[in-house]
C-alpha cells in the first residue's frame, strides 16, 4: 500500500522553480483589458457631437456680433403715422429725429418708444426697423373725454393730461373733482348723460366737492343740486319732475335744488333777475 502511494506521488510533475528577482505580469494585463473595454464602452461619435454644438454654440454670438458690425449702418430716416389732433406728425418727426446718425442695429427702440410716449397727447407709440435704415413709428393719440379742473383734459381712460394747446379738443362737457377720485366722476357723468339723451336734455359737465357733494349742469345752462347722499335717487327725482312739470317751461329755469326728500325747489330765471342788484 506504501509503494502505490509512492509511485503515485512520483508521477505528479514537479513545480518548475521561480526565478530570483522576476515578476509577474499578470495584474498589468487586467489593468489594461479592463481600460481598453472602458475606451470600448465610450460612446465616440456622442461625445465627438456634443463637443462639435457646445463648441458652434460658444461661436455663434461672436459671429452674430461680427456680421451685425459688418452689417449695421446710421439711421437715415423716420417715419410717422397716425391720426392727430392734438399733436402733429412734423413736431414727433422732429422729436424722434434726434436719432437720425445712430446705430440702426444698437438703437434702442425702448428707449425711443418711452421718450415718444412722454409727450403730452401721445397715448401709445410703435417704433420698429424697415431696412436698410429707417425707423417706422406709429402714434395714437388720447382721446380727449372732457375738460378737468384747472383746464387739465381728461381722456377716455381716466388719465388727466395738460397739453399746451387744450382748446384743440373743441367742445366738451366740464368735469371736476379731487384728482384720485376722476374715474368716479367719469362714471357718473356716463350714467347721467345717457339717461338725460332720452329725455332730450344735454349734458354740460358734473362737478364733485370735496366734500363730497355733487351738482349737474345741463346744455341748456339749468344747474341741478344733488347733494351728498341718495344722489342716484335726487337725479331720478329731478327727471320725474322735469317730465311732467317743467319740460314745458325750461327757458324759465336757472337752478333746480333736488336735495328734498318729497321734491325740488326751483330757481326761475325772473328770479335771479329780479334779485340782481341795479347798476
Amino acid at each position: 500500500m506504501l509503494e502505490t502511494l509512492l509511485i503515485r506521488s512520483r508521477a505528479v510533475p514537479p513545480e518548475p522553480p521561480r526565478r530570483r528577482g522576476a515578476t509577474s505580469v499578470g495584474p498589468e494585463r487586467d489593468r489594461f483589458g479592463v481600460l481598453r473595454g472602458v475606451l470600448s464602452a465610450v460612446p465616440w461619435l456622442q461625445v465627438g457631437l456634443g463637443a462639435t454644438i457646445v463648441l458652434l454654440a460658444a461661436m455663434v454670438p461672436w459671429a452674430t456680433d461680427r456680421l451685425l458690425t459688418a452689417m449695421d449702418q446710421q439711421i437715415i430716416a423716420v417715419d410717422v403715422r397716425g391720426d392727430f389732433v392734438g399733436d402733429s406728425s412734423v413736431a414727433v418727426e422732429r422729436a424722434a429725429g434726434a436719432w437720425i446718425g445712430k446705430s440702426y442695429f444698437a438703437t434702442d427702440l425702448a428707449e425711443v418708444k418711452a421718450e415718444l410716449e412722454r409727450r403730452p397727447w401721445v397715448a401709445s407709440a410703435a417704433v420698429r426697423r424697415v431696412w436698410p435704415g429707417r425707423l417706422e413709428i406709429d402714434i395714437r393719440e388720447k382721446k380727449p373725454l372732457a375738460y378737468w379742473t384747472d383746464g387739465r383734459l381728461v381722456s377716455r381712460s381716466g388719465e388727466l393730461f395738460l397739453p399746451p394747446n387744450p382748446e384743440v379738443a373743441g367742445r366738451l362737457p366740464r368735469l371736476a373733482g379731487p384728482d384720485e377720485r376722476v374715474r368716479e366722476v367719469i362714471s357718473m357723468a356716463r350714467t347721467m348723460s345717457d339717461q338725460l339723451a332720452g329725455y332730450g336734455l344735454g349734458f354740460a359737465g358734473l362737478s364733485l366737492e370735496q366734500r363730497g357733494a355733487w351738482t349737474l349742469t345741463l346744455s341748456n345752462g339749468i344747474e341741478v343740486v344733488l347733494g351728498r347722499d341718495k344722489v342716484e335717487q335726487r337725479f331720478e327725482r329731478f327727471i320725474t319732475v322735469y317730465e311732467n312739470r317743467l319740460a314745458s317751461r325750461v327757458d324759465e329755469v336757472s337752478r333746480v335744488d333736488a336735495r328734498y326728500s318729497n321734491g325740488v325747489a326751483v330757481q326761475w330765471k325772473s328770479d335771479v333777475a329780479t334779485a340782481a342788484p341795479k347798476s
